[in-house]
């Protein structure tokens, strides 16, 4: 079920709040559990199952983990864990690449079954990973209610496509919360918001970034592929932090506060800012489950560039099971080595600084390329041609054929909004009633055009539901 869905919005979500706010509070939590169950078993029932072996694996795992006075039986019980869920992960998510390399590389026949994966799989069991292991470092008690760790895991709002919700982070949340008029009120507003950026940004943009991706690179020029990379860049950031940004006004109406997933990634001047502000939950939950336990930054300097390398080998992983997001990850990781050695993001000066904005730009665009292309081969050849190094002899449409005036509209919006021009628009002091009552009526408008859009569209994907 999409968030961006007439079902989930004037079906689902009217249902749950209407059950969730007039039971008992001790009740609230069992209603948002069976609401994640059956959300996650709309599409497809059968993978509920994984889900929930999820559950009873880490619980049992962190019970037993908690219980052990010996460090020792503590490490094994803990790595038992976590090899029983990143080898359910596996499974799901890399076995068909791990068999179809194998075959190609060996010149071997292995006939296999291909495995479909779950929805979301990579979400909860990186969530589940985060609950075991502060369980084992004594960060959080062992949860003794199964009801509530499998709250924590099928949790709705951040279940499929984050944000990655890290258990220290809401443990107390799930044992006691308030729903206040104004967390509901924020909630409605950041809802709305994300479903604009989603169906009014996203869905039009990505719609040009498919007519351009889907063609041989003979048969469009360089000004052309410029636009498909552009376009596949904002669809790509307004699909993900839409949903993020569902996901925290869902979060807030129920009384949960969910850390912030991105701020703002694209005026970053470096790589090394942007993944402070891209996919903040992704890179902090590397950050302290991988990173810092390889040793960070507190070992000498050819270690530590080892250190990223691995990280950003795992986050390529993590995107998916294909050469691409592998390269896509090592490209990323290349240019955080790159500016740890050198110092280039520290430099100061504002012709220094625009110079780093523009290398940070072609950096994540460039990288986007590789990210959406079905096959390295093709994003090498789609890259050559938005330098102008591809001889386009069959170029049957100039770049205004790809798009209209409703994509110029979503392309300068895409602009205005990837800028922290409006960051405070939710924040306005009840003393403006003025302002506040136009942000209303523009959020208002905003929902009834998104809903609109998504009625007479049946263009609604989300990238990062195969993730």
């Amino acid at each position: 079920m999409l968030f961006s869905s007439m079902t989930f919005i004037y079906m689902f979500l009217p249902i749950v709040c209407a059950m969730y706010f007039f039971v008992r509070k001790e009740l609230q939590n069992y209603i948002l559990l069976i609401a994640g169950i059956i959300f996650y078993a709309w599409g497809e029932p059968s993978y509920l199952a994984i889900m929930i072996l999820t559950i009873l694996v880490n619980y049992i795992g962190a019970n037993y983990i908690s219980r052990s006075h010996n460090k020792g039986h503590r490490k094994w019980l803990l790595i038992a864990t976590i090899l029983a869920d990143l080898g359910v992960l596996f499974y799901f998510k890399y076995f068909n690449f791990m068999a179809e390399n194998i075959n190609t590389i060996f010149n071997a026949d292995i006939r296999f079954i291909k495995v479909v994966m779950p929805i979301g799989i990579s979400f909860y069991t990186f969530q589940a990973l985060s609950y075991v292991i502060d369980v084992y470092r004594g960060d959080t008690p062992a949860q003794r209610d199964i009801y509530k760790l499998a709250l924590y895991i099928c949790l709705f709002p951040q279940l499929i496509a984050g944000p990655i919700v890290k258990y220290h982070d809401v443990a107390e949340q799930i044992e006691k919360r308030d729903v206040t008029f104004d967390k509901v009120a924020y909630g409605i507003k950041r809802f709305i918001i994300g479903l604009s950026k989603k169906v009014l940004i996203a869905n039009t943009l990505g719609a040009v970034a498919d007519k351009i991706f889907v063609l041989p690179v003979e048969q469009f020029g360089s000004l052309t592929a410029w636009i498909g990379a552009v376009a596949y860049s904002f669809q790509l950031f307004y699909d993900f932090s839409g949903y993020s940004d569902m996901a925290i006004g869902l979060g807030s109406i129920f009384g949960f506060k969910f850390l912030e997933n991105f701020n703002y990634p694209y005026i970053s001047k470096s790589i090394t800012e942007f993944w402070r502000r891209w996919h903040i939950s992704l890179s902090t939950w590397f950050k302290e489950y991988l990173y810092i336990p390889l040793g960070g930054n507190r070992v000498v300097k050819w270690r530590n560039y080892v250190n990223l390398f691995i990280v950003f080998l795992a986050t390529g992983l993590w995107h998916g099971a294909a050469w691409n997001f592998i390269f896509w990850g090592l490209w990323h990781g290349l240019f955080i080595i790159f500016e740890k050695a050198t110092g280039w993001h520290k430099k100061e000066g504002k012709f220094i600084g625009f110079l780093q904005h523009i290398y940070c730009i072609l950096a994540f665009v460039i990288g986007w390329v590789m990210f959406r292309a079905d096959n390295m081969s093709y994003a090498w050849q789609y890259i050559k041609n938005m330098f102008g190094q591809i001889k386009n002899h069959n170029i049957i449409y100039g770049f205004a054929y790809y798009i209209d005036n409703m994509e110029i509209i979503a392309f300068v919006a895409a602009f205005i909004c990837a800028v922290p021009l409006f960051s405070k628009l939710l924040d306005i002091p009840y003393k403006y009633k003025i302002i506040r009552s136009l942000v209303n009526i523009w959020l208002i408008v905003a929902f009834l055009t998104a809903t609109s859009f998504i009625a007479a569209s049946t263009y609604n994907p989300f990238i990062y539901f195969r993730f």
